[in-house]
């Protein structure tokens, strides 16, 4: 899709978010669109079903299928499989990161932290689908250095039961911080 396009676009499916991680998804991107998602199994998201913008807030909805061959189902815990909380927090980082780039930041995204993780759930899997719902708070972009940030609230919730809530969340979007010469092994 054209840059235009994606800055448009309210949802996003898996085979979209793969081709974000790769670099493949905006086939016109403008200078330093050096943004990427983890690719998998890192990739902590199975689609955005919303994306929201209202002045320097919104809203940002997706999903996780979980799947009973999960990585992390098979080590976390040997015969007590719990996927662990800090991958949801990943994935809230994930998501602040690209909602960034959707509002137009041009740069990579890192996790900058949150204010306060409170776990009250387990996602097993026996769960079949985990929902990020996020507010955001604050998207501010800082013209005088080119860099961005996104702060916002979520609520994670395993097969609509809240497990976590995460506060003040906070990703930033960041220009000539990308390193493309570690090698890439396979896709």
């Amino acid at each position: 899709m054209r840059y235009q396009q994606f800055l448009q676009q309210q949802q996003f499916d898996l085979a979209q978010l793969i081709a974000f991680s790769y670099g493949r998804l905006v086939s016109d991107p403008p200078a330093d669109f050096d943004a990427r998602l983890p690719a998998p199994p890192f990739l902590m998201i199975d689609r955005i079903v919303s994306l929201e913008a209202n002045g320097n807030k919104g809203v940002i909805t997706a999903e996780q299928d979980i799947r009973l061959d999960a990585w992390y189902f098979q080590c976390h815990f040997p015969d007590d499989p719990v996927q662990p909380g800090c991958l949801g927090v990943d994935a809230v980082w994930q998501l602040l990161g690209f909602y960034g780039v959707w509002r137009g930041a041009l740069g990579a995204g890192r996790a900058l932290g949150c204010e306060e993780v409170v776990f009250n759930g387990q996602i097993r899997p026996y769960n079949e689908v985990v929902r990020f719902e996020i507010e955001v708070l604050r998207f501010r972009e800082m013209k005088s250095n080119g860099s961005a940030i996104v702060m916002a609230n979520a609520q994670i919730l395993a097969d609509n039961t809240p497990v976590a809530t995460v506060k003040k969340a906070r990703a930033g979007i960041f220009k000539n911080i990308a390193d493309s010469h570690y090698p890439r092994i396979e896709e």
